[in-house]
């Protein structure tokens, strides 16, 4: 399926280049100019990311492998399976102001559009209620596995 995408700053060629979506393809959506990002949001997890990580995600505890912080498109993912094009966002209090609601929307659509399932949760549900997360994330993923 060919898909045509808003900008990718910084990449070579990336004003509304065509991309092809598929399982071989996936390294295209991968934005190596945010690398030094990624790498220092890997340093500074929030503890839901944090408690996430460790509980759930962690060494192929839900049978896949799970990669923190993985620049896709314009964007860094908390959490992405390349295998099941799923990505987990763990959102805090800053993602219940108005203009970030917006900003989250436009990126969950263009992630979407792209082959991505995306799934949110809260920080205080990642804290609060793991097991609940956990069961989402294991229903999420056998929905995936059935296409």
């Amino acid at each position: 399926m060919n898909e045509t995408f808003p900008p990718l700053e910084g990449v070579p060629g990336g004003r509304g280049r065509k991309m092809m979506i598929a399982e071989k393809d996936n390294h295209l959506l991968y934005n190596k100019n945010l690398q030094p990002f990624a790498n220092e949001n890997r340093k500074q997890m929030t503890k839901a990311e944090a408690c996430l990580w460790k509980y759930v995600l962690r060494a192929k505890q839900m049978g896949y492998t799970f990669n923190r912080q993985r620049p896709v498109l314009n964007y860094i993912a908390d959490f992405m399976c390349k295998e099941l094009k799923l990505i987990i966002e763990v959102d805090g209090y800053t993602h219940l102001l108005d203009d970030v609601i917006k900003k989250d929307m436009i990126r969950q659509q263009r992630l979407e559009n792209a082959g991505f399932k995306v799934i949110r949760f809260k920080d205080e549900e990642v804290l609060k209620e793991i097991n609940s997360v956990s069961k989402v994330i294991l229903l999420t993923i056998e929905e995936l596995k059935k296409q």
